[in-house]
């Protein structure tokens, strides 16, 4: 229930003096355990810290008979009392709250665009930007870019972290659902390659087919695009069908594994990465090469990259926002691009 005007009217001196910055030093502390560390965090000195912990504490006996934090000795950190946690909860929220109101505020206006991109599809959003870069900051649109982990993909976009987002995604023909909302901007598709170290009289350059992965050697991540290849082709389970005989957090460190030597298998990767990567030859590296895959499980599964954006979103703005116009560019870069095949 929302407090009544006499309510707001009799809010008492010591809360009404509360401000956001002591809430955010606030939480500072929390975060990092002491007013010292705070500081550093804040670019303050400790003094301007522990001045508006003692002003906090105060105002919290004077209201709720509880002070918020308590020291515990040189070199400890602060102890927080149940009051204490209770505020600091209750600042938390209130900063998120805040800020996401701020953020959905100069999104709605056009003043701030966010888009997410992985690695990969990097120079997609950067031509794009190109074709717009000149009127967005004369119209001084804040323009974030922020890096997207493929596994990340789906949940940014349907938490609405970005704006818009450019990346992979396995494709099947019945189609994804999760893309009924979405207006998307195909760049690329085709099918998976293997990238191995293993010499072609242990895994010939004939193509693999798909039912056949379960005898050779996999390095595989626990989640992303691989990870969703293999469960459309091997369910959830994939691991205790599969030889699984290394586990990579990303390409870069499974591209290092091969190389060095250290493990013996293949790895599972688009077509274009597998190709340039067996094309380098690195002194003192053990050499790679890229075998084709040929699906033959069901569903089919394709690798498809791409930009997504909310058609919601796109109806929500004239076509003047800035949201608008970057998918016009990414539209128009599309039309004069020439995918590697």
């Amino acid at each position: 229930m929302s407090p009544t005007l006499d309510a707001l009217l009799d809010c008492p001196s010591g809360l009404l003096d509360m401000t956001f910055d002591q809430l955010r030093t606030l939480l500072a502390v929390h975060e990092s355990g002491s007013a010292l560390r705070a500081a550093r965090a804040l670019g303050r000195e400790q003094s301007s810290v522990q001045k508006q912990l003692d002003t906090l504490n105060r105002n919290s006996q004077t209201l709720c008979g509880e002070v918020l934090t308590v020291r515990q000795g040189r070199g400890k950190d602060f102890l927080f009392t149940p009051t204490g946690e209770d505020t600091v909860e209750l600042a938390r929220l209130t900063f998120e709250k805040w800020l996401e109101s701020i953020h959905w505020s100069r999104r709605r206006l056009g003043r701030m665009l966010t888009v997410g991109t992985t690695e990969f599809t990097l120079p997609i959003v950067s031509r794009a930007w190109n074709r717009v870069s000149e009127e967005f900051r004369q119209r001084e649109v804040e323009f974030k870019v922020a890096h997207v982990r493929t596994k990340e993909l789906w949940s940014r976009l349907e938490t609405r972290q970005v704006d818009l987002i450019c990346g992979s995604i396995v494709s099947t023909p019945e189609g994804d659902l999760r893309l009924t909302e979405y207006e998307v901007v195909e760049y690329a598709r085709g099918q998976a390659w293997l990238l191995t170290n293993l010499l072609e009289n242990e895994l010939p350059d004939t193509p693999v087919e798909t039912s056949r992965l379960g005898g050779v050697p996999l390095v595989v991540p626990p989640a992303g695009l691989v990870a969703d290849l293999l469960i459309t082709w091997y369910g959830s389970n994939f691991r205790e069908r599969l030889n699984v005989v290394a586990d990579i957090d990303d390409v870069h460190y499974g591209l290092s594994l091969l190389r060095s030597g250290f493990v013996r298998g293949c790895m599972i990767v688009t077509g274009s990465i597998g190709r340039g990567m067996a094309a380098q030859d690195e002194p003192g590296t053990v050499p790679l090469r890229a075998i084709a895959l040929d699906d033959d499980l069901e569903p089919k599964a394709e690798l498809m990259t791409g930009a997504f954006v909310r058609r919601a979103d796109l109806e929500r703005y004239d076509a003047g926002h800035p949201l608008n116009r970057l998918w016009a560019a990414v539209k128009e870069d599309v039309r004069t691009y020439t995918p590697v095949a």
